[in-house]
């Protein structure tokens, strides 16, 4: 009867939108972002995103195949069908033109890892939890500018971290893009940065793993072009698909499992809060 009153309105049955059916989706990430992913000696995937991802796959009732890629290449790869899923994206309105996103699995602000016998090792405001979009963390831009003058600071390409540095301490610093964070960490350890800026995730984790030689430095920012929702990146115009990551992202926040992930990879709770 659905389809004789639909006829009878002059649609034609070929125009009737049906909705997709998902079964298996490929997945792309990183592998070189500890500790939400990692690539180990033996080529295994593993750390906080890939605990997610299966997680989420099970709840969602997916075939997950996951597949490692440099991270400069991950949305262009998504765009052209290479990969159905990315993980570890963060939402910023670059990124917003060209896909869309689940809800956030993460939250996480950015910070700067420095040497820790450097000069730059007690930035103004360490540990302070600010957002560049009240009047307090706009003090903070101009505190750490002030200090940053004449540094030569890193971040990774195709990131908001990259876009916040150029945007903020372009005028008074070098900026360098890398292809990954371990590559700019090698060059702080290295003496050729004087600071990388990115995710407070992997800043501490990096911090720990130095043996004293890297610290912590500077707020805890949110806000501005930052993307500190950590969610899954899918292509434009795919609601069914975003409906049931969502579905799964979501019981798994409610339930915990998301807290217990992040205090198994993290030490901290940087789950979603309802």
């Amino acid at each position: 009867m659905a389809l004789v009153s639909v006829l009878a309105l002059g649609v034609p049955a070929a125009g009737i939108a049906h909705a997709k059916e998902w079964k298996t989706v490929t997945v792309g990430v990183e592998g070189a972002f500890p500790p939400f992913n990692a690539t180990t000696p033996s080529g295994e995937l593993e750390g906080f995103d890939l605990d997610v991802a299966k997680e989420v796959c099970v709840r969602a009732k997916l075939d997950c195949k996951i597949v490692a890629q440099d991270w400069d290449s991950q949305i262009p790869s998504l765009v052209a069908g290479k990969f159905d899923v990315v993980l570890t994206m963060g939402p910023n309105p670059k990124r917003r033109e060209v896909i869309d996103f689940t809800d956030p699995y993460a939250i996480t602000p950015n910070t700067f890892l420095m040497s820790a016998d450097g000069p730059l090792a007690e930035l103004p405001h360490t540990g302070e939890h600010l957002s560049i979009d009240t009047e307090e963390g706009k003090q903070a831009l101009k505190d750490l500018k002030d200090v940053l003058k004449g540094s030569t600071l890193g971040a990774s390409l195709s990131t908001s971290q990259l876009q916040f540095v150029e945007e903020n301490f372009k005028d008074v610093a070098t900026v360098r893009s890398y292809k990954g964070s371990e590559q700019s960490q090698l060059d702080l350890k290295g003496g050729r940065l004087d600071g990388q800026f990115d995710n407070v995730v992997f800043v501490v984790d990096r911090a720990k793993k130095s043996g004293g030689a890297l610290k912590v430095s500077g707020p805890l920012l949110t806000g501005g072009i930052m993307a500190t929702n950590v969610c899954m990146g899918i292509r434009k115009n795919e609601p069914e698909l975003q409906a049931i990551l969502n579905k799964a992202i979501d019981s798994m926040r409610d339930d915990g499992t998301l807290k217990q992930m992040s205090e198994k990879w993290f030490g901290a709770d940087v789950s979603p809060r309802t």
